[in-house]
Order: structure tokens, then sequence, then C-alpha cells
């Protein structure tokens, strides 16, 4: 298999990424054979995945809009994964030009095309760093010196927590990276859960089956497991929901029934 030049030497473009196949969903380009071979094996069990995909993107560029237009001027984008169109810094400056932003993600090919992408851009930055160490995050050169966490900042976790299993405490995680942010702050946060998806649990299963063939166990929590995450926070309207219904741009009646999988919500710290 030949490497692409944006590939880095030290990962293995033998194994599955995660960024990867979610890039592939997307319509990206930055993948290889083996994540598009584990991407179609979790389809033939779910074929609405890139619309689960698409629906999480449009939520996230929602509440991006949302948190600016609120006067955030900050965001901490942690499992950000490969830069796509409308990333949270395009979104973002649409409303708040000189808007700042930090991308976090732990797959080596994500953090090198954001830093090539993103280079000369002195009001962004990608960092290598892992959700299970939010002190690492919060302590880093980057996010110490790019954001103010005496002010308001909006930490997005985007399709990431259902990637960190219960053993990791993923809410205690979420927690530690709150306490370090200042009042006003908001979590925009999205999460996989077998509520809602149009499928058989049994069937939807397969794909839960797939992501731990690939050594990136894929973890459906329920509504209520979810809302732990924002304990803390004020729910924003209309609070914990599918995510075609977080303050829609269209008609909800008008999405794919896939889009429906999972549930997405923005709080805000008192």
């Amino acid at each position: 298999m030949e490497r692409p030049a944006w590939a880095p030497r030290s990962i293995d473009i033998s194994v599955p990424s995660v960024s990867r196949i979610y890039d592939f969903y997307l319509g990206g380009s930055h993948n290889f054979e083996v994540d598009r071979e584990a991407a179609r094996r979790a389809m033939e069990f779910m074929p609405g995945l890139p619309k689960i995909m698409q629906a999480n993107r449009a939520f996230m560029r929602r509440a991006v809009r949302f948190a600016a237009a609120e006067g955030i001027t900050q965001f901490l984008d942690i499992g950000s994964g490969i830069p796509t169109f409308g990333t949270v810094h395009e979104v973002a400056r649409a409303a708040r030009p000189g808007a700042r932003v930090v991308y976090v993600d732990h797959d080596p090919v994500a953090v090198a095309h954001g830093q090539a992408v993103l280079d000369g851009d002195p009001e962004t930055a990608v960092v290598a760093a892992d959700l299970r160490k939010p002190q690492e995050i919060l302590d880093g050169p980057e996010v110490r010196g790019l954001l103010d966490l005496d002010r308001p900042v909006a930490l997005l976790l985007v399709a990431v927590l259902h990637f960190v299993e219960d053993a990791d405490d993923p809410v205690a995680a979420v927690r530690e990276l709150s306490d370090a942010l200042a009042p006003g702050s908001m979590l925009v946060l999205t999460h996989a859960s077998y509520e809602g998806i149009p499928l058989p649990p049994e069937r939807a299963g397969r794909v839960v089956d797939v992501y731990k063939d690939i050594r990136n166990p894929l973890i459906m929590r329920s509504r209520e497991e979810i809302a732990r995450f924002f304990e803390g926070y004020e729910m924003v309207e209309p609070g914990l929901v599918p995510m075609p219904d977080w303050r829609p741009d269209t008609a909800p009646e008008d999405e794919d029934p896939f889009a429906y999988s999972g549930f997405a919500g923005v709080g805000r710290a008192a």
C-alpha cells in the first residue's frame, strides 16, 4: 500500500482509524482502503451511517453558531477528527471574526492534517492529546497560550464520548474539563445510542461488533446515561434531543430516519 504524502510515517496504515472512517462517511478523501472496508462492513448492518454523521456535523455547526451568537469567542474541540468543510473555526468566525479554536485529537492523521491545513493561522491550534487525560489538555501550551480560561469557552465533545469506555470514567473526564472553565461556558455534545435507530437492536448491535473488531469499542448509552455528562450545566432549549430536533434550520420531517440515531445537546455553565 502506497503511503500518501499527508500520512505521517509513524502511523500504521494497515489498521483502521475511527477518524478516517468518519472522514469516509462524510465523503472525505483522507482515508485508506482498510478504513473504507471497515465502514462498508458497518454499513451492511446500518446503511444510514453516513446520514447519522451528516446530522452530527449539521448539529455541530448550528451549536457553534448559537454559542457565537451568545458571545462566545473561544472554542475547545476535543475529538475534532480530520478537518472538513464547515469546521468549527470557519463557522465561528462567520459570526465572530477573530474567534480562537483549539482542536484536540489522539489520531496522528487527524492531528497532522489539521496542522497542515491550519499552518499560519495564529488563532487556531491542533493538539495531539487524549480526552481520557483532561489535565494534560488543559495544561498544554496551546490551550494556555490561545484560550483564556477565565472567560467563557465552548467545549465541544461531538461524537467522541461513545468511544470512551465506562472503565475510563468519561463522566469524571468531562467534569474535570468543565470545572476548569469559566461561568457562561458551554458544553456541546453528541452521543450514539440505540434509542432512535430505525433498526432492531440486534442488527444495530452488529455495527458495535464491527468497531469492537477494529479495537475501537463503540459504547451505546441511553439518554439518561448521556444526560449525566451535563451535570452542573443548565440545558439550553430544547434540551437533550435527537440531533435533527436541536434548533433545526429545516423542517425535521424532511430528515432521513437514521439522522435520529443518538442525542445532542448544549449546556450552559452557571
